[in-house]
């Protein structure tokens, strides 16, 4: 968590380089420091996913922040609680109904962006009675959401853009800086589900393009940068996704500080 947000530049998120006006850089960074407990729980499989998940979120709505690291714990937390990726995609299909209604409660403790209502909205004090009277268990509630949420269609991937991101960062000849990298070309591949959710998926699709065309060379990523700023485009998902990226790369060797 902390290696990605100090990672910079990378257009249009909180960097080294620039904050936003309610979120800073130390929110990331004490959001990293307060969630040890939880992911400590988590390696020593003390609870099922969604308490975990909860614990998580509610450990880091210590600032006044907002939601910083949401969708980074829905990876961090099965990746962490399994161990290896084949683990944590077991604990994944293990996963219960119980989990689901945590998860949901989750969102009550910060301020997470979500896609348009729907008949399971998080927001409805009713969702629990409604995943019980279905059976939905925590993997049943990512693949309802996956179409929509690229953080939850990892759950039901195999972590495909993590393990992708992770594959870019061990092949990189520079570590220190591989991160940043790595994160452009998740973007460049990869319209931010975040950005669809905040400003629909015609800007999306554009920031992808134009993140495509800084890998192709034709502008800059100080430009791409200065334009994400301008318009409030924060690639908020695919960070969630680097997160999880640098996790599986350190599990396999990868050292950032070469």
């Amino acid at each position: 968590m902390t290696l990605e947000v100090l990672a910079s530049p990378k257009p249009g998120n909180v960097d080294r380089c620039h904050d936003y006006a309610e979120t800073r850089l130390e929110h990331f960074i004490v959001s990293a420091l307060a969630v040890r407990p939880a992911l400590e729980a988590s390696e020593a499989r003390s609870a099922g996913l969604g308490p975990l998940i909860e614990a998580a979120v509610g450990a880091t709505a210590c600032h006044a922040g907002g939601n910083t690291h949401f969708g980074a714990f829905l990876l961090l937390i099965p990746l962490v609680y399994g161990g290896t990726l084949e683990g944590a995609i077991e604990a994944i299909r293990a996963s219960t109904v119980e989990d689901a209604v945590a998860f949901y409660r989750a969102f009550g403790l910060t301020r997470v962006r979500v896609a348009a209502k729907d008949e399971l909205d998080v927001n409805d004090p009713s969702a629990a009675d409604a995943l019980r009277t279905r059976g939905m268990t925590l993997l049943d509630v990512m693949a309802h959401s996956a179409p929509r949420d690229m953080v939850a269609r990892e759950w039901t991937n195999g972590f495909a853009l993590c393990r992708r991101a992770a594959d870019a960062l061990l092949a990189d000849s520079e570590p220190r800086t591989a991160v940043a990298r790595a994160f452009l070309a998740l973007l460049a591949n990869e319209p931010d589900t975040f950005i669809a959710k905040k400003h629909g998926p015609d800007l999306a699709e554009e920031t992808r393009r134009r993140a495509a065309d800084v890998v192709r060379g034709e502008v800059t990523l100080e430009s791409l940068d200065t334009w994400c700023i301008g318009r409030g485009v924060n690639p908020g998902s695919l960070a969630d996704i680097t997160i999880g990226a640098i996790f599986l790369a350190l599990g396999r060797g990868w050292a950032w500080d070469c």
